[in-house]
């Protein structure tokens, strides 16, 4: 009886967080786990007459004909390479930030960095494609007109391979470093401030006490952030892709995001894209649950 009359007791004082919980709760029931049943459309040749319980069955078929075709192996290897490096870049950035900015002694420029670099978080992809286009276009950008005065011929930054990976991977930095650089900063406060005397007392200088005190102290997070990143490794944005993305790049910039959206929003293949997007969903779980595996090893596990 005093376990049950706890248990009101602890859900009469937290009903306010409950109810807070509840639009979160209701967001991924209905956009997360209710699309799943949608994934036996992947098994289907479906067709809207007849709905996707009524479809014919077609077994494995579909992922025949994907992986029959050389330019789903095309998108699939692009979409995995661009993660990769978007991984290798854009990951250890946000920890450096965060190192910095907390070892900064004045609170009203501590807070005007993390305004600054927080804020393109915000953008939606239209607009950075905008800012990257009056940047870098050949025929009106900014860095052109400067390239054209002083050289004599522009350079097409954006029709380039080379160039547009290093715009994609620069510009998705830019934008989204600055959320993860408030969970690194909120792991940051962790760290007991007497490690820092002791470290300075021992001679550690500013490098020393970054490696040795607040890489350690904030580990648990890095690595599950890595995790977490993981488990993308084969999701690419689609508005990124596709605002940056121009025919010239085709060959480089056709990932599993808008294959989907040409193939089966514009193409009407609906289980063909379902089972690309089942594929792509089995992949990240792979990545996930192996490093998971390795960060045992460290014991800082996910689950």
């Amino acid at each position: 009886m005093k376990s049950t009359h706890g248990s009101r007791a602890l859900f009469k004082r937290n009903i306010t967080l409950y109810i807070m919980f509840i639009p979160a709760l209701a967001f991924y029931i209905v956009f997360k786990y209710l699309p799943i049943g949608g994934l036996i459309i992947a098994f289907k040749n479906y067709n809207f007459h007849d709905g996707i319980l009524h479809s014919p069955w077609v077994g494995w078929r579909n992922f025949q004909m994907l992986f029959s075709n050389d330019k789903t192996l095309h998108v699939i290897w692009n979409t995995f390479w661009l993660s990769l490096l978007n991984l290798i870049v854009g990951f250890p950035v946000p920890i450096l930030l965060a190192v910095m900015i907390n070892d900064v002694k004045r609170m009203w420029y501590k807070q005007a960095i993390q305004t600054i670099v927080y804020l393109p978080h915000f953008f939606s992809w239209v607009i950075v494609g905008g800012m990257v286009a009056t940047l870098f276009s050949l025929d009106s950008g900014e860095i052109n007109r400067w390239i054209t005065e002083h050289f004599g011929q522009p350079y097409p930054f954006l029709y380039k391979p080379v160039t547009w990976v290093a715009i994609f991977l620069g510009s998705g930095v830019w934008k989204e470093m600055g959320f993860s650089t408030i969970i690194y900063l909120a792991a940051l406060t962790s760290i007991d401030p007497s490690l820092y005397e002791a470290a300075a007392m021992d001679g550690a200088g500013k490098l020393k006490q970054a490696w040795h005190v607040t890489l350690p102290g904030i580990s648990g997070t890095v690595i599950l952030m890595l995790i977490l990143s993981m488990g993308k490794i084969l999701e690419v944005g689609f508005d990124q892709i596709y605002n940056l993305r121009n025919d010239t790049v085709l060959d480089i910039a056709e990932v599993i995001s808008t294959y989907i959206y040409s193939l089966g929003i514009q193409g009407g293949q609906f289980s063909l894209t379902t089972a690309l997007g089942f594929f792509e969903s089995i992949i990240a779980l792979i990545f996930i649950v192996t490093a998971n595996q390795l960060a045992k090893r460290f014991d800082k596990q996910l689950f």
